[in-house]
């Protein structure tokens, strides 16, 4: 029986007609014809990172592979005009010289070819996906590809890019943790280092933040990262797994749970009660979003926490290895809303266990 992580990968691949969910990263310069025909004769994805080719080497690359299945191309999105300094790029220059040959004073003159003309000749060639790094494409050129049948696929290394490329146009986003080599695909270069995140913490959070697919790449060089991979794939599948389990925690309810967005702590009191305190944060920036305190006693297998005259409350309840929490409105307050959270903020959600408490005194 396939495993439903696994399952849901094949059918990823399936989509783009490849027998294997392995796909060759485009890396610019590092990806010859004769590497990508090897991946798409194994069943994976051949891949051309493009950002240094002319129009007519694309479109070259193109045929070399085509009769192999389906491929990507992949650009770079266009950095911003350079501010120059000429006094800067000499030092530059004098510096450089002593390791090697001089450095013409016109080095730093040099262009990168057309954005535009490598992107008409990328809607010329065809691929069955073209993809991209250090940005998004505009409007108008997503609807051109989308319209000659090539999909789009956003690189992103934060929730907040994974969800703007998806309000984009982008048919899945590949997420893109700090281990991948000696620079990222950040939207903006100068906060790159500030928003570095693994990729398996950042791979969960843009599953929960997307409709649309997602694929993991940085760092993955042996089969238990693939697996890890797999299955942080979609929130459903780890609660699942996390529920399934049948080694309980002590105390039922007693001790600290957490989840990306916050932290639940469960102390027992000495009357027989429980003290909870919530503490909810935005991810990436650590910005705090939630804060509640309160105690109660458990019914059943439900605590309901007390916050307030009007009403509102916390409840929490175990499900296998997982901690649900829920907030329950206070008078005059809107669903999912609460008056100890901040704009945007949720304490809802499925907690995970990380440390008992201590004893009751």
């Amino acid at each position: 029986m396939t495993h439903p992580a696994l399952a849901r990968a094949e059918a990823f691949a399936a989509t783009y007609g490849l027998r294997r969910p392995v796909l060759l990263a485009p890396m610019a310069g590092a990806c010859p014809p004769a590497l990508s025909l090897a991946v798409m004769r194994a069943g994976g994805l051949g891949a051309c990172g493009a950002l240094p080719m002319q129009p007519p080497a694309i479109l070259a690359w193109a045929e070399a592979v085509r009769e192999a299945g389906p491929f990507q191309i992949n650009l770079w999105i266009p950095d911003p005009a350079p501010v120059r300094d000429p006094a800067h790029e000499a030092r530059l220059r004098a510096f450089l010289g002593g390791f090697g040959p001089a450095v013409a004073p016109e080095a730093g003159d040099a262009m990168p070819p057309d954005f535009f003309a490598q992107c008409e000749a990328v809607i010329q060639a065809r691929p069955r996906i073209v993809s991209s790094i250090m940005g998004l494409y505009p409007p108008d050129l997503v609807a051109r590809f989308k319209a000659s049948g090539i999909a789009w696929w956003a690189t992103v290394t934060t929730v907040a890019e994974a969800l703007a490329a998806e309000a984009a146009g982008a048919d899945a986003v590949v997420a893109q943790g700090a281990e991948a080599g000696g620079h990222r695909g950040s939207f903006d270069p100068a906060r790159a280092e500030m928003a570095a995140v693994g990729l398996m913490a950042l791979l969960p959070a843009v599953v929960d933040a997307v409709t649309i697919p997602v694929v993991a790449t940085g760092g993955i060089a042996d089969a238990r990262g693939a697996a890890a991979a797999l299955l942080l794939g979609e929130i459903e599948d780890r609660i699942a797994f996390l529920r399934s389990l049948r080694v309980p925690p002590p105390g039922r309810l007693a001790g600290t749970w957490s989840n990306l967005f916050g932290t639940v702590t469960v102390t027992p009191g000495t009357d027989g009660g429980l003290a909870v305190k919530v503490d909810a944060n935005e991810p990436i920036t650590a910005r705090w979003t939630c804060g509640a305190e309160g105690k109660g006693r458990l019914a059943g297998d439900v605590l309901t926490v007390s916050l307030g005259e009007d009403g509102s409350a916390l409840t929490l309840a175990r499900e296998g290895e997982t901690l649900t929490l829920g907030a329950v409105p206070g008078k005059g307050e809107a669903e999912g809303t609460a008056d100890y959270c901040g704009l945007n903020g949720s304490v809802d959600g499925t907690y995970f266990f990380v440390t008992p408490a201590a004893p009751a005194r």
